[in-house]
Formats: structure tokens, sequence, C-alpha cells
């Protein structure tokens, strides 16, 4: 049985290891973009989210064990000329353990997320990807994404 939680401090090493698992698939897809070190600056940064009041970790327990992790962040863009106000919770990072995957852990995480931004009262959820993670792709769409927006690039 999966169950999904907010995480305790105690246990943001574990949330680190989950997140180093994503930032090394960056960082062999997009080579270019991401440092190839998961550093201690980076491993830290999970304490300026921790005390971040606009955003909250999430984690999801498989056999008693840490097995997925989603960075929930509350984004408020005020309205400007050319746009209306933004309100929405964005899921910054979500990663499952590669030992656990393919046993419902991501969708639990996304249910956890749908269900804190209709608690919060935001209407909309959003993420981003990189383009070269063709499983999260097919995985976020099986779980009701679609793309609204996309990010080019031309090599020179």
């Amino acid at each position: 049985m999966i169950h999904v939680r907010l995480a305790k401090k105690e246990e943001l090493d574990r949330v680190n290891d989950l997140r180093k698992q994503v930032y090394d698939l960056h960082a062999s897809g997009k080579p270019e973009v991401f440092k190839p070190v998961f550093s201690q600056e980076v491993r830290d940064y999970i304490h300026v989210i921790w005390d971040d009041p606009e955003q909250d970790i999430a984690v999801a327990e498989l056999d008693g064990k840490i097995a997925g992790v989603a960075i929930l962040h509350h984004i408020q863009r005020p309205e400007t000329p050319f746009m209306y106000v933004r309100d929405f919770l964005d899921i910054d990072e979500l990663c499952v353990d590669e030992a656990c995957r393919r046993r419902g852990v991501a969708s639990a995480l996304i249910d956890f997320a749908k269900g804190y931004a209709k608690e919060k009262g935001y209407h909309r959820l959003e993420l981003n990807m990189w383009e070269f993670n063709r499983d999260a792709l097919a995985f976020y769409e099986a779980a009701g994404f679609t793309t609204y927006r996309r990010y080019m690039e031309m090599m020179l």
C-alpha cells in the first residue's frame, strides 16, 4: 500500500537521495545545461525549499520506505497588461526510486498533489519536464496533463 504525506525534516536526506536520481538523469540527458555532480550546494538546497512557506515536500511511502517525492510550489504571478493573475500549484520536482517504479507511486503523488491543490483553493496544477525524458512525458500524459506551452531551442 502507498501512503503519501508531507515530509518530516529528518527525512530530507532520503528526499535528497531521490532528487539525486532525477538530477543524474537530467545531467546525462542535457549535459550542456546541468552540471555533472549533485554537489553539496545542490543537496543543501533542500533546506531552502523546506524553509519556503510557498513550498511543501510530499513523500510517498511504499512498504514502509520512502519511495517517491514531489516538491509542491505555490506560484502567484500578478496581472500584467498581457496576462491575468496566475495562481497555481507547480510540481517542481517529482521522483520515484528506480527500484519502486511502475508500482503506482508516481500516480499516488499526482493524486496527492491534486488534492493538496484543491484543499488550498488552487484551480490549476502545472509541471514542466525536459523533452528527452520520454518515459516521464508518457506518464504525465496518461495522468491527464496536457501540453499548453513549449520551450524550443536551436543549438548553434
